[in-house]
């Protein structure tokens, strides 16, 4: 501490985070129980500490200082004081260094080392003796950031959520393959911004990219130990700072606003992925990098016994979201990304824990309310991953208004109909309309349902066809991680074939998966690579494989008419064309004005379904209208494996506009009168238009 130093002012309490005004920049961080907050400053190459400055002053639980000699591009981190007392909830430790929470950029990466856990591994008494070793040489710093960029005349596309396709994608998975990207942009936020990479997501038509988790986050211990690494990135220990790792090495993180710019002027939205449920803290022995250093006691969810952690995410910790100063962050960080960065929109991991009040979910909770009254987060795009690890964590069809979610039970669903499985009629029909029995509540429409089939979690459309059970021995625990229940079928042959018969089947079976997903009311969702039959080897778990496995192989890229990417980007363009399929309303059968049904359903015969059609196990093949005053469209489903003779309603010739019986293109655009002969396990879609 250096009292005397010129340079150092009280400052403000207020903004938190390192705040560079032109002349100087304040600094200021939450702890409700700590002593003295010190602030480090580094050199250049954030090795040497070079000073350490207690802050001066403590207003309103905040701690804050202001140097007037310190400016952009500074290395910094915070030293805290208080109790070293786990089993009364706190874990102060001076001698770790800690990142800011409301940090704009890192600089480095962990390097693991025993000397991050703020107690003496592998001591007798465990976690309750603190370590005296200083971290701050394995710990990344926090970067003094000044965040004025150019934006021109950059325009949110603010695409309705009726007219919305979302693409789940990887930053470093879409481009870490791709040959004619800049090497140094491979797997980057720069990479991802290159025209060619964009080129293909319009050509596909997708109007919104999905990124998973961007912001910081670092490698557990235990992958690193065995040569692994966390791919996925749900480990977040940064809210505001972008992932280092998507940096390219001589850029900066403007380069993750200059993607979101060129991804806006082709018209597509960004959503991320976030985790603000947990921290990559873990449990009670897991490292101290910020949070819990700072004020674990207000940070975290705490057991009954507060030397232990409330866990409903299975990754050692609850973030404590009913805290004022904590839920302030998360509000905060939300509305940067929202003002400063032009997001569009998030999809929130494990969102059931940000509506707990411990064991219970409430739509009330604090954070849901905090957002849903939000004159910013209300009016971008909300997606909840409906469920966490926790008890009732099960909460699909439970979140507010202004919501949509992640709809797994469609996903199986269409995954069990196509495969043969026994009384999915009635499940699928009602998916295909967007689950109004979920979602049709407190004025909510068919949007609120993201309909898939495959997910970064989980088997790709491809190994969906081509493996029965999954196959995750490279993740290193002897294939018992990932999920057992896949409602895969691999067509006869477990992994790759060279069996034309099976190869065709599985081709034809990947064209009814994604024409379903893309012909159903709702926000369909279409998982990267899935578009050109990427794989993952059976691996259902590929969270830690950061490599071929997950990278997009460009190769298979091409603009042959009959490939499968062409057929996905065709089946959008029909969805995009047709109003019929993204319906504003739930549809019930009501009379249209003209007289007829907006929506029912037939057997193949042409009688209308009737109760025990829906209720008999074996009922396999339907037929779905939708009607308006000006056209009317036909979906026929055959997963039988025979063919079936499905009659037309009478009337003008039906033009047939997708099929996927035969080939990518099938017998689109031929006319049918009367009746339609419908492979096995196909479906086509066909229109008329009223005279």
């Amino acid at each position: 501490m250096q009292p005397s130093r010129p340079s150092l002012k009280s400052g403000l309490p207020f903004p938190l985070g390192a705040t560079w005004d032109g002349t100087g920049v304040n600094f200021a961080i939450f702890s409700a129980n700590a002593t003295k907050v010190e602030l480090c400053l580094f050199d250049r190459a954030g090795k040497r500490e070079l000073e350490r400055v207690e802050l001066p002053e403590y207003t309103d639980e905040i701690w804050h200082g202001y140097l007037s000699d310190v400016r952009p591009g500074q290395l910094y981190g915070y030293r805290v004081y208080g109790p070293y007392a786990p089993s009364e909830g706190h874990r102060f430790n001076p001698n770790k260094l800690v990142i800011d929470p409301y940090a704009l950029a890192l600089h480095g990466e962990i390097k693991w080392h025993d000397a991050l856990f703020g107690y003496r591994i592998g001591g007798a008494k465990g976690d309750l003796v603190m370590d005296r070793r200083d971290s701050a040489s394995v710990m990344p710093k926090c970067i003094v950031v000044d965040p004025a960029v150019t934006w021109g005349n950059d325009q949110r596309p603010r695409t309705h959520w009726m007219n919305t396709i979302v693409y789940e994608a990887h930053v470093k998975g879409m481009t870490a393959r791709r040959e004619d990207v800049p090497q140094q942009l491979r797997g980057t936020f720069a990479g991802l911004a290159q025209p060619q990479v964009i080129d293909h997501l319009v050509k596909l038509g997708v109007t919104a990219v999905e990124l998973m988790p961007v912001q910081a986050f670092f490698d557990d211990r235990h992958l690193i130990e065995r040569g692994l690494s966390n791919y996925w990135g749900y480990n977040t220990i940064g809210f505001f700072a972008p992932a280092p790792r998507y940096i390219s090495p001589e850029g900066n993180l403007h380069e993750f606003k200059l993607m979101v710019r060129r991804l806006h002027e082709a018209g597509i939205e960004v959503i991320l992925d976030v985790v603000y449920n947990h921290t990559a803290e873990g449990n009670h022995l897991g490292p101290t990098l910020s949070f819990r250093g700072i004020d674990n006691a207000s940070y975290y969810i705490l057991a009954d016994d507060p030397r232990y952690y409330f866990d409903t995410t299975g990754c050692g910790n609850t973030v404590n979201l009913r805290h004022q100063r904590v839920l302030q962050m998360v509000m905060d960080s939300l509305r940067y990304w929202v003002e400063q960065c032009h997001v569009d929109g998030f999809r929130f991991d494990l969102a059931s824990s940000l509506g707990r009040d411990r064991d219970a979910f409430d739509q009330h909770s604090v954070f849901l309310d905090a957002v849903r009254q939000d004159p910013v987060l209300s009016r971008v795009k909300l997606i909840a991953e409906p469920w966490d690890t926790g008890p009732n964590g099960y909460q699909l069809g439970n979140f507010p208004p202004g919501w949509a979610e992640w709809n797994d039970r469609y996903r199986d669903t269409v995954r069990g109909f196509w495969k043969g499985d026994e009384a999915m009629a009635g499940p699928l029909a009602s998916g295909l309309l967007g689950s109004a029995d979920l979602f049709e509540k407190r004025g909510r429409r068919p949007w609120s349902s993201v309909n898939f089939v495959a997910a970064h979690d989980g088997f790709t459309l491809n190994d969906v066809v081509s493996y029965n059970d999954k196959h995750n021995e490279a993740n290193g625990e002897d294939n018992n991680d990932g999920h057992s229940h896949n409602l895969s079928w691999n067509c006869g042959v477990e992994g790759p074939s060279d069996d034309p018969d099976i190869v065709k089947l599985r081709k034809k079976m990947r064209r009814n998966l994604i024409a379903t997903v893309l012909l159903s009311q709702g926000t369909p969702m279409i998982l990267m690579g899935d578009e050109i039959g990427r794989t993952q080897n059976g691996n259902n778990n590929s969270y830690c494989q950061n490599n071929e496995m997950n990278w997009l192989d460009w190769s298979e890229v091409g603009d042959r008419p009959e490939g499968f990417h062409a057929f996905v980007a065709r089946i959008v363009e029909v969805r995009r064309r047709q109003p019929l399929l993204a319906q504003a309303r739930f549809l019930h059968g009501d009379e249209t004005d003209g007289g007829a049904q907006d929506v029912r359903w037939t057997r193949p015969d042409g009688e209308r379904m009737q109760q025990f059609d829906w209720e008999n196990p074996d009922t396999r093949a339907m037929s779905v209208y939708f009607n308006d005053d000006l056209q009317e469209l036909g979906m026929l489903f055959n997963a039988h494996h025979e063919p079936l003779e499905f009659h037309l309603p009478e009337g003008q010739e039906w033009r047939i506009i997708v099929d996927t019986q035969d080939g990518e293109r099938g017998k689109a655009g031929d006319t049918a009168v009367g009746a339609v002969l419908l492979g096995d396990r196909s479906l086509i879609l066909v229109e008329r238009r009223h005279a």
